[in-house]
């Protein structure tokens, strides 16, 4: 009797564990609004594209989802719109995303290359988000150990967009002579506005 018990619980046990391993466990919704910064660089309109670079692409549509709320959740001011549009563009390469379970800990990385070009498609700033976190093995630790590795690449995301000068608004510092003078081959200084 005792071997007909095993014998059922090792497949379930097997299946289980086929189950968790078909993708990353969800992530919780985050966001980090900062109400000095409504929208990045100064504009309403902004086209967000992100995009599953993942080796092995498990739960995409979630992960992609978790991500594109956070960040249109941390900049409330702007107007979001898909891939394509005519507008400045952030676009967020996800790299890595996920929990592995390796010699009774969880790690847990989020990986994703940042890029914001102007409507133009000229590149204004480009950064990476990457962060790990380990966790013994509990129940509910590859979660807590993915969801806080998400909170802090997306909270770097957010900083990062939040630092993007203003498209249309580049000035010299403060200080910087309307007029530069250049020394003249002769040794004393010209004009260059002139």
């Amino acid at each position: 009797m005792k071997s007909s018990f095993a014998g059922r619980t090792l497949p379930v046990l097997a299946l289980a564990s086929l189950a968790v391993a078909c993708g990353p466990p969800s992530v919780r919704p985050a966001s980090f609004p900062d109400p000095e910064v409504g929208c990045p660089a100064g504009l309403l309109s902004w086209s967000l594209d992100v995009q599953d670079q993942r080796a092995e692409p498990a739960s995409s549509d979630k992960m992609i989802a978790a991500v594109r709320d956070g960040i249109q959740k941390s900049f409330p001011g702007c107007h979001w719109s898909g891939p394509g549009d005519e507008t400045a563009t952030i676009t967020v390469a996800v790299h890595r995303f996920a929990a592995v379970f390796n010699d009774r800990y969880y790690d847990s990385a989020v990986d994703w290359t940042v890029t914001v070009r102007n409507a133009s498609g000229r590149t204004i700033t480009e950064f990476d988000a990457n962060e790990q976190e380990t966790r013994p093995a509990y129940s509910g630790a590859d979660a807590e150990s993915l969801n806080e590795a998400f909170r802090k690449a997306l909270q770097r995301t957010v900083k990062g967009l939040a630092q993007v000068p203003r498209i249309g608004s580049m000035r010299p510092p403060a200080g910087t002579p309307s007029q530069m003078s250049v020394p003249s081959r002769r040794g004393g200084a010209s004009d260059v506005s002139s």
